[in-house]
């Protein structure tokens, strides 16, 4: 008999303080069963876990999950319509993937996701206390980290493969020096561009 499946999922963002790039967020549905694994490997927040043991928790979550999908937000939209408003963009994307809507949504965090109608519930520093969540910024972090190493090749000398796009000095000097690419998010950069 297989086991039931969680109607509850995660989502969590990534990229939320960046200078570059989209914001990520990523949406799981873990069934019961994946919890014991997953605990065991170490999930928990990503920020807590270095790049090495994300890697290996991401095979682990994707063979586990009853469901999991990514969403984003370009810094073209950050700028039209302000990190909130793009970061939940971001999440109910991740969301609209999913084969099935969850029942209960946990949200990291202290803000509801004002797009989304079903039942919710936000979780201040969520992603160290449920595993959906957990799961949910491991995956959105490996994937926005593996865009920036790609986009530190195509916009090379701004160290996009060491910062992920935050706000540096490295960074800041960069972008003094070469100017501003069409994925930085100009929104963020008024007080850097007018020293």
């Amino acid at each position: 008999m297989p086991s039931p499946v969680s109607t509850t999922a995660g989502v969590d963002e990534v990229g939320r303080g960046c200078w570059f790039g989209p914001v990520f967020a990523a949406a799981v549905l873990l069934p019961d069963s994946a919890h014991g694994p997953l605990a065991a490997a170490g999930l928990t927040d990503s920020k807590a876990l270095t790049a090495r043991r994300r890697g290996l928790l991401v095979p682990l979550i994707e063979q586990h999950a009853h469901a999991w999908a990514l969403g984003q937000a370009s810094a073209r939209e950050i700028d039209a319509c302000g990190i909130r408003t793009a970061t939940e963009r971001a999440m109910l994307r991740a969301l609209q993937r999913l084969a099935e809507p969850p029942a209960l949504l946990l949200v990291d965090g202290v803000l509801p996701l004002r797009l989304w109608d079903g039942p919710q519930q936000t979780v201040v520093r969520g992603d160290s206390q449920h595993l959906e969540i957990a799961a949910a910024s491991v995956l959105a972090k490996q994937a926005r980290d593996a865009l920036l190493i790609r986009m530190a090749v195509r916009y090379p000398g701004y160290g996009l493969e060491r910062h992920a796009g935050y706000g540096t000095a490295l960074h800041r000097q960069a972008i003094l020096e070469r100017g501003i690419t069409p994925l930085h998010r100009r929104s963020f950069l008024r007080k850097v561009l007018s020293e």
